[in-house]
């Protein structure tokens, strides 16, 4: 049996993880359950999975239901220190990472530092300093897994194979929202938020919309496979059907399909090298009957032309343009900037930006807040 710390346990994916665990109780138990603010559903789970350590990363969040968690038997921890504990505690086989954002980071850090095989669904830190992660994770012989769709599905296609044969990588997109549309003047966050294919959380959807998602995959992918950027490329795919394709020096692809089911890549990340029976509709390719594949246009999506350019420019810009988009999405979600208004203060902090190649982990988080503090002041 597989004990797994779950960091995000309240959000998306880590309901998901736990849904999971329901159904394979033999292989899988829950030794710690960390959350961003969510204390209510926070307190269910603990009283359903009994984990050893539960952490709140709002600590204003604790008052009043602390002395509930401490009732269930498990320790209490809080704030970034409670999150860095939490990821790195011992009795974990396995800890599985799911908060949005930067700030899943340095918990990933110390948790492949205390030796621990990680599974990050969260793209922003392997954005940010994927390529330390990946460098740390190999010093200490430990696994670094992909949970996003695509990126699962790239490493279920080059599992086992030389990466000297491989030609390029191919990430595909639904498109979001907005593919066929050629005005993007006027878009409202209610239009921004309506997903045709996924049911996501609001950052990571207008993420979608702008095929921002698609740039920090492709930097991410880079990362994770050590593949120069310019040998991935994006497709746009409506049906969503196959998540990723490799082609190889011969000629061949290879692709995973599948149905649009974030349990599926999750699974297989919390269960590998096994493959576990699963619980979900099977895919059925006589229904679908049709695949389309298409080049996006990055004239009408800029960001994911900025997502290519900051791996290139490389050394710490992923960071900033990670942090910049997390500000100027955030902005737009109150209401503060327009649709457009996203990749315009992204394209702004960008270019006010000199690049420190080779950047520490403290470079990478100070630039991190540089690009916050920018992006900020320019919207």
């Amino acid at each position: 049996m597989k004990t797994i710390a779950v960091i995000g346990s309240t959000g998306s994916i880590g309901r998901k993880v736990l849904d999971i665990v329901r159904k394979h109780p033999e292989k899988f138990r829950v030794g710690v359950l960390a959350a961003r603010q969510n204390a209510e559903l926070l307190l269910k789970q603990v009283k359903e999975f009994k984990p050893r350590l539960v952490c709140l990363f709002e600590k204003e969040r604790l008052r009043g239901c602390e002395a509930s968690f401490r009732k269930e038997g498990c320790r209490v921890a809080a704030g970034a220190e409670g999150l860095v504990e939490a990821s790195a505690w011992p009795q974990a086989d396995q800890v599985i990472f799911s908060l949005v954002g930067a700030v899943g980071l340095a918990p990933i850090f110390r948790a492949i530092q205390a030796g621990k095989n990680v599974a990050i669904a969260n793209k922003e830190p392997l954005v940010m300093a994927g390529e330390l992660l990946i460098e740390e994770a190999r010093k200490r012989n430990v696994q670094v897994l992909p949970i996003d769709s695509e990126h699962s599905g790239l490493w279920q296609c080059l599992e086992g194979r030389r990466m000297e044969t491989v030609q390029k990588l191919v990430l595909t997109s639904s498109g979001g929202p907005f593919r066929g549309r050629k005005s993007f003047s006027g878009v409202t966050v209610k239009e921004a938020l309506r997903h045709p294919k996924w049911r996501m959380g609001p950052k990571i959807t207008i993420d979608s919309a702008t095929l921002m998602n698609k740039g920090l995959e492709v930097i991410e992918a880079s990362n994770l496979f050590s593949l120069d950027v310019d040998r991935i490329e994006v497709l746009i795919h409506p049906e969503a059907v196959v998540h990723a394709l490799v082609e190889f020096v011969d000629g061949s692809h290879l692709a995973q399909m599948a149905i649009t089911d974030m349990r599926i890549p999750i699974q297989y990340a919390m269960s590998f090298p096994e493959r576990l029976n699963h619980i979900y509709p099977s895919l059925d390719l006589v229904k679908v009957k049709t695949l389309h594949f298409e080049k996006p246009d990055h004239r009408r999506f800029p960001c994911l032309a900025l997502g290519y350019e900051a791996k290139r420019r490389g050394g710490t810009m992923p960071a900033v343009l990670n942090g910049a988009n997390e500000t100027a999405v955030a902005a737009f979600l109150e209401g503060k900037i327009s649709f457009l208004g996203i990749s315009r203060t992204l394209e702004r902090v960008m270019h006010s930006h000199r690049v420190k190649a080779r950047p520490s982990l403290a470079d990478i988080l100070e630039a991190d807040r540089w690009s916050r503090e920018t992006a900020t002041q320019s919207l």
